[in-house]
């Protein structure tokens, strides 16, 4: 295992689908351990590069040490998630979403909410987009002295936040109103998809910040691999990935900025220095042997079978796919995720670095 460093990522993508293939406890997230007493980056696990050991005494059907996937949603559920139903479909709402997945990655940043080498004397934290606002939420709770500021095109955000927090609605890909030389500290997330030009992006980001202030920029990428060839790509989850980078063909906003290391080119591209990176595996399941991943699996899992419809939504308008494709492929996804002989897992990203 290395600690955080500064070589790039050498994820593979499987062979592209052919096109005749397929016809963020329960209820929270686990919080920061506190801020540091110094300008030293948090403690943190190790990258993992090395395979993931898997759990010989998990099968396909329920794993023993969290119980199965349907009952754990149910509890899970009860607390954290409301439903709406579109075109008698079932969606998780926002809110749920973005916690499954705040409580994965801050799972695998053994509670940390950032790795910046942070003050804990900082004024200012700028988190762009928010989302529903749960990451600014933990991290204004962390710095109860910081002004923080949430941003996102949605207004979905919750209106009962701590007194140091405020959100605004905000177009990113637009022309920043921060004052200049403002913010030490901001932090963009789970952005892919979204963005089409990455080094302006970092621009303003580069603009606004303080001299001495840290951007963060935390991604996933979408292909699913494994390291013992049971993702293959004829399989659904090997499919995965090119389903969105083919779409992304079309809306010119990549889902390759892992892969593609977008993040530390662009960060370069701006000006910033000092950068470092840290590289972790996500599992899709509760299949490996170590009980953090298997943890992260066991929410990875809800996240992705829960509502797959609502990643691939945009596929029947951009690719054109049909209503029998869609069920198709989507009943293939949930199959093979939820069969823990299948070790897929997807890698996540974070590269941070200095305005001089």
């Amino acid at each position: 295992m290395t600690e955080t460093t500064t070589t790039k990522e050498h994820s593979t993508s499987p062979k592209e689908a052919a096109a005749a293939t397929s016809p963020k406890s329960a209820g929270g997230s686990p919080k920061s351990s506190g801020s540091p007493k110094g300008r030293t980056s948090p403690a943190v696990g190790p990258s993992i590069e090395e395979a993931i050991e898997a759990d010989d005494a998990a099968n396909d059907d329920a794993d023993s040490a969290f119980g199965d996937a349907s009952s754990s949603t149910a509890s899970i559920t009860s607390s954290i998630l409301r439903y709406r139903t579109i075109n008698g479909r079932r969606f998780h709402s926002e809110t749920g979403n973005a916690l499954y997945c705040h409580h994965i990655w801050t799972l695998a940043q053994d509670g940390k909410l950032y790795l910046a080498p942070l003050s804990p004397n900082i004024e200012k934290a700028i988190d762009i987009g928010c989302g529903t606002g749960t990451w600014a939420i933990d991290f204004a709770d962390e710095f109860p002295n910081c002004e923080v500021i949430g941003t996102d095109i949605s207004p979905i955000q919750p209106s009962w936040v701590p007194p140091n927090l405020k959100f605004e609605i905000d177009d990113c890909t637009q022309e920043w109103t921060f004052e200049p030389d403002s913010a030490d500290y901001v932090h963009i997330r789970y952005l892919i998809g979204t963005i089409k030009d990455w080094s302006a992006l970092f621009k303003q980001a580069f603009k606004t910040l303080k001299p001495g202030g840290y951007l963060e920029s935390f991604e996933g990428c979408p292909y699913i691999v494994s390291d013992d060839g049971t993702i293959t790509p004829q399989m659904a989850m090997g499919q995965w990935g090119d389903v969105f980078v083919e779409g992304s063909k079309k809306t010119e906003r990549t889902f390759t900025v892992v892969r593609d290391g977008i993040q530390r080119k662009a960060m370069e591209e701006a000006g910033f220095v000092d950068l470092q990176e840290w590289n972790y595996k996500c599992p899709m399941s509760p299949w490996p042997k170590d009980r953090k991943l298997k943890e992260m699996g066991l929410y990875g899992e809800i996240f992705a079978t829960g509502d797959p419809e609502g990643f691939l939504t945009f596929v029947t308008s951009i690719l054109g796919w049909s209503r029998e494709q869609f069920a198709v492929f989507n009943a293939m996804f949930r199959r093979e995720v939820h069969d823990r002989r299948n070790h897929g897992y997807y890698r996540i990203k974070v590269v941070w670095g200095r305005k001089p």
